[in-house]
């Protein structure tokens, strides 16, 4: 009668996803297997392997490690992502920001330092080549 492809999927973390409701403020650290939804406050170190969003109302103030982050609302600390930062137009940004890529709409306030993953490679001494006498 029940299917268990449901269960499998929550077990294998691609369908979990967790919404920060608009009025809840955490403050501390938060962790997650699966996508994130924010349209409250989180004030410390968020981790996911997955996609966060963050909503107009949504604000995070500290640390966002995940591998994409699509931003309407606020963000204040260190972002790292391994894949892709969103910034639509009613997007503050603050802080600390290492991607693979961005993408920002005209109106976005994007005031960080800034490191690219390529560039990365490269400071910390990518492939080299070897010279032969």
């Amino acid at each position: 009668m029940f299917s268990d492809s449901k269960k499998d999927k929550q077990q294998d973390g691609t369908s979990i996803q967790n919404k920060i409701a608009k009025g809840t403020k955490i403050i501390g650290d938060f962790s997650s297997e699966g996508d994130l939804r924010i349209d409250g406050t989180i004030e410390g170190n968020v981790k996911t392997p997955g996609k966060v969003v963050v909503g107009k109302t949504g604000e995070i103030i500290g640390t966002l490690e995940s591998a994409n982050a699509y931003f309407e609302g606020k963000f204040s600390g260190k972002l790292n992502l391994t894949e892709t930062l969103t910034l639509k137009a009613s997007a503050q940004i603050e802080g600390e920001v290492i991607a693979q890529k961005l993408a920002v709409e005209p109106g976005a306030i994007f005031n960080v330092t800034c490191v690219m993953k390529t560039a990365i490679k490269e400071l910390q001494g990518g492939p080299k080549t070897k010279k032969t006498a």
